[in-house]
Formats: structure tokens, C-alpha cells, sequence
């Protein structure tokens, strides 16, 4: 035990002094606990390669949403409808985040030659941290299809991970989104604009 901690603090201080990722032991990702942070992740972003922090999200609910790889079949299906109703999710105050495993350079090749029509930040998980922090990480070093709904003081409220093989419900993850902005309980199927069940007493 002693050595597989020695091991994971000298990790953790490689990671510190490249100033990308905060981590912890322990870390485990849980509803209703906070995300996990990072810091000077690369991302392609509206035609540029840009860093991106945990920090530039806070304030805003976010959807964090992982993909498996660049240039595949599903996942252009998943991340052009993210871009479809991105500005749904914008009219609530909710900001849309991509990432998978793929280089910044990746994402560059793929998204302006195929999916001209995305204008949210992608980032580029290289060193595979982030998926690990999100528990995404698949044995391929791919990421799994892992959605994250954040809220703005930074706790995971909501996420889901699904099967590669099963593209996920963009519609249902904004539903989602909805239910939890009211603060109420929300039953079965609930809709916006429908009935809730009041606030827990």
C-alpha cells in the first residue's frame, strides 16, 4: 500500500508541476458532490486550439459530455445534436462541453472538415486524466459515452453512462437539465411547463 501511494504522489506532483489536473486519492465522481477540477486542458474551440479551466464554467450549469473517438460513425450523431439544441440549453443558462481522448489536432481535422456546425469547446483528454476523474476511462483508452450535468457552484447533479454501441438521448439529458433548474421533485416523464410535486419538506 505504502508504495502504490508513493507511486500515485509522485503522479500527482508530475501533474501539478505541468499544472493540467488537481487530484486526489480519493477521488470518485458522485452525485451530489463536487466535479472534479482542471486546469489548462487543450481544447479546439470555434476554429482555435484553446486551454479551458474547470473554473471558466463556474457560475453556469454545464453539460459535460464524453465521446469515444474522433472520425467515428455514432458519436457525430450525438455531438451534432448537442449543436442542435445548444441553444436551448444556452436559454437556460447551461453551457455545452465535449471531450474525448483525441488530440486538439484531432479535433481540428475532424470537426472542420465534418461538423462545421459546433461551436462548443472540445477538449482534448490526451493524458487520459480527465476521463479517469470522470471514471469514463474504457480499457482501450477511449472514453466511454459518460454525460455530466454540473450545476454553478461546481456539484455533479446528474450523469449517465451508456453502452458505445447506443447512441445517448441529447433531448433527454436537456429535460433533465429543466427538471433539476426547478428545484422541485419531479415525477415519471416529467416535462417542462407540466406539474411537479412541490419541494421536499
Amino acid at each position: 500500500m505504502a508504495r502504490k501511494n508513493a507511486t500515485f504522489d509522485a503522479f500527482r506532483r508530475v501533474c501539478y508541476a505541468r499544472n493540467v489536473f488537481y487530484l486526489s486519492s480519493d477521488t470518485m465522481i458522485k452525485v451530489g458532490k463536487p466535479s472534479p477540477e482542471f486546469q489548462n486542458l487543450m481544447a479546439y474551440h470555434k476554429g482555435e486550439l484553446q486551454k479551458f479551466n474547470s473554473s471558466d464554467f463556474k457560475g453556469k450549469w454545464w453539460v459535460l459530455f464524453f465521446y469515444p473517438r474522433d472520425f467515428t460513425f455514432i458519436c457525430p450523431t450525438e455531438i451534432r445534436e448537442f449543436a442542435r439544441l445548444e441553444d436551448s440549453f444556452e436559454k437556460c443558462g447551461c453551457r455545452i462541453v465535449a471531450a474525448s481522448t483525441d488530440s486538439e489536432h484531432s479535433h481540428k481535422a475532424w470537426f472542420e472538415r465534418d461538423l462545421t456546425e459546433v461551436s462548443y469547446p472540445v477538449l482534448a483528454d490526451t493524458t487520459h486524466e480527465l476521463s479517469r476523474l470522470f471514471n469514463v476511462l474504457d480499457d482501450d483508452g477511449s472514453s466511454q459515452r459518460g454525460t455530466f450535468i454540473i450545476d454553478p457552484e461546481g456539484i455533479v447533479r446528474w450523469f449517465v453512462v451508456s453502452d458505445g454501441s447506443v447512441g445517448r438521448s441529447v433531448e433527454e439529458t436537456h429535460r433533465v437539465l429543466k427538471a433539476l433548474q426547478t428545484g422541485e421533485l419531479c415525477p415519471v416523464q416529467w416535462t417542462p411547463g407540466t406539474e411537479t410535486l412541490g419541494t421536499a419538506s
